[in-house]
C-alpha cells in the first residue's frame, strides 16, 4: 500500500489552489459554508421527507405548486397516450407490407399470358 504522505501533499496543494476560487464564489473562508456545513439534525428521523405526521385528524395542506403540476401531469399522460395510439404508422416495413399485397393483387386480376400463347 503506497504511503498517504503523497496523497496529503497532492490534496493541500489542490486545497490551495481552489481556496482562493471558494472565497470568491459565495463562501466566506472562515467558518463554515453552507455546502460544507454538518446540517440541522443529527440523524434521519425516519418519516418520508423527514416530515413528522400530523396529529390525527388533520389533513396535509397542499402547497401552491401542487395542483397545477398534478393536473399538468395527468394531462400530459392523457394527450400522449391518445396521440402515440393514433398516429400513422409511416414504417418502412408496413408500407413494403402494403406495396407486395398491391402487386399479388395485381398479378391475381391481370390475365395471365401464358396461357394465352399456347
Amino acid at each position: 500500500m503506497p504511503s498517504p504522505k503523497p496523497f496529503a501533499t497532492a490534496a493541500g496543494m489542490l486545497r490551495s489552489r481552489l481556496s482562493p476560487t471558494l472565497r470568491t464564489r459565495g463562501g466566506g473562508g472562515d467558518g463554515p459554508s453552507r455546502w460544507t456545513s454538518p446540517g440541522h439534525q443529527e440523524r434521519p428521523n425516519g418519516y418520508l421527507f423527514n416530515r413528522t405526521p400530523l396529529p390525527p385528524g388533520q389533513s396535509r395542506k397542499w402547497e401552491d405548486w401542487e395542483l397545477p403540476c398534478y393536473i399538468t401531469s395527468f394531462l400530459t399522460i392523457v394527450i400522449l397516450g391518445v396521440g402515440l395510439n393514433a398516429k400513422p404508422d409511416l414504417t418502412i416495413e408496413s408500407w413494403a407490407h402494403q406495396k407486395a399485397l398491391e402487386r399479388l393483387e395485381a398479378e391475381k386480376l391481370a390475365p395471365s399470358d401464358e396461357s394465352d400463347c399456347d
